[in-house]
């Protein structure tokens, strides 16, 4: 009697992120951009994003939105902001694999969105949402930020964290927070870039 033929699995091996902060790290700070004329890009972020990529990591962008609870943005033109990040980089050969944000403020004047939520950096919300969608190993990612509440956040997800200096980076690199420490701090994305890619050979090396 034949003996039956044995099912293959294939084992999924989850993939590296870098959870990128908007505002300050991927593009300049402006206050709660709310119009298009005001997003303004590093110069050097397009080919920091586009380094991290054939590095094999996968490229979230994480960002807490509070203006959307305060009636200051509109949530749809965080849509469209983010629509016009992904030309941008893609013009550059770049890309953002997802995009991850929360409207949510404890003093917001929408009712519905005017409570403590789990999304909220430093809260770890957005960044266990997106590795549950997108199968990401936390453990071999990292966060690169400008405050001391994205670098709480990676920490408490599990990622390794980078400060840079950009936005608020500068001032919060003199304040220290207790409890929050940075695997490194640079003077921004292309630092960070550079930083992480020096010493990062888990990462799936030479994926477009």
């Amino acid at each position: 009697m034949p003996r039956p033929a044995r099912l293959k699995y294939t084992r999924r091996v989850a993939t590296p992120a870098v959870f990128i902060d908007r505002d300050g790290t991927l593009i300049e700070e402006a206050g709660y951009l709310n119009d298009l004329s005001r997003l303004v890009f590093f110069p050097y972020s397009v080919d920091a994003v586009r380094q991290l990529n054939r590095g094999g990591f996968k490229i979230v962008v994480i960002t807490n939105q509070a203006g959307i609870a305060r009636g200051i943005v509109p949530e749809s033109f965080v849509a469209t902001a983010h629509a016009h990040i992904t030309q941008r980089l893609e013009a550059g050969g770049a890309r953002v694999d997802a995009y991850y944000h929360c409207p949510h403020h404890p003093k917001g004047i929408v009712a519905e969105l005017s409570h403590p939520c789990e999304c909220r950096k430093p809260r770890p919300g957005l960044m266990l949402k997106a590795a549950a969608e997108m199968d990401l190993d936390l453990g071999q990612s990292f966060v690169v930020g400008d405050r001391w509440h994205d670098l709480e956040a990676g920490r408490a997800a599990g990622t390794r964290a980078v400060l840079v200096r950009t936005g608020y980076g500068a001032a919060e690199e003199q304040s220290p927070k207790a409890g929050v420490t940075a695997d490194a701090i640079v003077d921004n994305l292309a630092g960070a870039a550079a930083w992480i890619l020096a010493g990062a050979p888990t990462a799936a090396a030479g994926n477009p």
